[in-house]
């Protein structure tokens, strides 16, 4: 199997290239006319979760069909699930910005999505002690609490923003502003919607061979199959992302059928069939490029620092949808308090992806019994994949 050279630079470029594409992929939504939301949601879910992952993973993983199909079933529910899982996240999303508007809503939901989907996995999977094992690990930990610290920050802007609005402005702001049924919908919000990273790390299983145990993944069958490490992660964001648009649809089409189009263009009007298929339709490629970009990024910046892609992603997500907010005007007019805490946010939210990056050339080199013993794995990892899947 191909290894990839880590370089932790590059990847968490990689990984807030990602954060970019989730903070503008609702921008080719303004461009749809005269159709319901639940319409244009559906045709962003099938290319965005569906069409855009399939052809990329056919594009990079050679028997991209066959990988997915020799992984375990039970593997498989796992991981769709917990894209259904997330997709039950997403839906709430709307809920918790109604009780707690968005400054409020954005901190916690932001901050519990960010944290859970980067601290749990590891902690799961037995390699909690990884997190603090030397001084470049527990910077590049600092570097993710950095990241949550800078979303609270960004939090704060926005709840600062809503403060300064007239009393009439801020009831239409937060109509139904209720702190307890908030808080309530934003922790199962932030936790659900965290199980994208739990589905994209959840492709591993416990296999044995030769009376000695190994743990394989997705992508040590797609590199199997003659895809390149860097690439060999998008097998498991289809299944993934599959089980997100199971959800996503049954919702969409429930609307519509309760809607029965009400919401769609006046009578008499006539919308851009083909334009807005093609909008919403980007929209969903661009929101799908995010965790494509963390999966791609993974192998650069290392085996031992993957787990912070997740991290990276949120966090650059909201920094550049702060910054693109700014460029379209909505911080105008906002006071200093408000725009103090916006610049905190954002400048916190930069230095935590220097930490990261800055962490890994603190940690010392691998003892020879590491490097040994981390071999000897992917040898019996090999030795696996030939014996169960020989190449043709």
């Amino acid at each position: 199997m191909e290894a990839t050279a880590a370089n932790p630079l590059v990847g968490s470029l990689i990984f807030a290239l990602g954060g970019l594409a989730g903070a503008v992929f609702a921008v080719p939504f303004r461009k749809v006319k005269g159709w319901a939301y639940e319409k244009y949601w559906l045709v962003y879910a099938i290319f965005g979760l569906v069409l855009f992952p399939a052809l990329l993973a056919f594009a990079t993983v050679p028997d991209a069909c066959g990988v997915i199909s020799r992984t375990p079933g039970a593997v498989l529910a796992r991981c769709a699930g917990f894209g259904a899982l997330w997709g039950l996240g997403g839906l709430t999303w709307g809920l918790m910005i109604r009780y707690l508007g968005i400054g409020l809503g954005l901190a916690i939901g932001c901050g519990l999505c960010s944290a859970t989907g980067t601290l749990i996995p590891p902690v799961v999977s037995g390699e909690a002690g990884r997190l603090v094992e030397n001084t470049g690990a527990v910077v590049v930990l600092a570097g993710v609490l950095a990241s949550l610290l800078g979303i609270v920050f960004v939090g704060l802007a926005g709840k600062s923003k809503e403060s300064e609005l007239p009393e009439e402005e801020k009831k239409k702001a937060v109509a139904e502003f209720d702190f307890k049924k908030g808080m309530a919908v934003a922790i199962f919000s932030g936790i659900a919607s965290a199980g994208m990273n739990f589905g994209l790390q959840g492709g591993i299983w416990k296999a044995s061979v030769a009376g000695q145990d190994v743990t394989v993944s997705m992508s040590d069958l797609a590199m199997h199959a003659g895809a390149k490490a860097s690439w060999a992660g998008m097998a498991v964001l289809v299944v993934v992302l599959l089980g997100g648009f199971a959800v996503n649809a049954a919702w969409c089409l429930w609307q519509m059928a309760k809607n029965r189009g009400k919401a769609d263009a006046e009578p008499g009007t006539k919308a851009p069939i083909v334009a807005n298929i093609f909008f919403a339709g980007l929209a969903g490629v661009i929101w799908a490029c995010q965790f494509a970009c963390q999966k791609y990024g993974e192998p650069i910046v290392g085996d031992d620092m993957a787990y912070i892609g997740f991290a990276v992603v949120m966090g650059s997500s909201v920094m550049f949808s702060s910054v693109l907010g700014i460029l379209l005007g909505e911080w105008k007019g906002t006071g200093k308090k408000t725009k103090a805490y916006l610049a905190i946010g954002i400048c916190v939210l930069v230095a935590s992806f220097v930490i990261v990056s800055a962490g890994k050339k603190l940690a010392p080199p691998k003892s020879a019994a590491d490097v040994a013993k981390e071999a000897a794995q992917k040898a019996l990892t090999v030795k696996y994949l030939e014996a169960q899947f020989p190449k043709k």
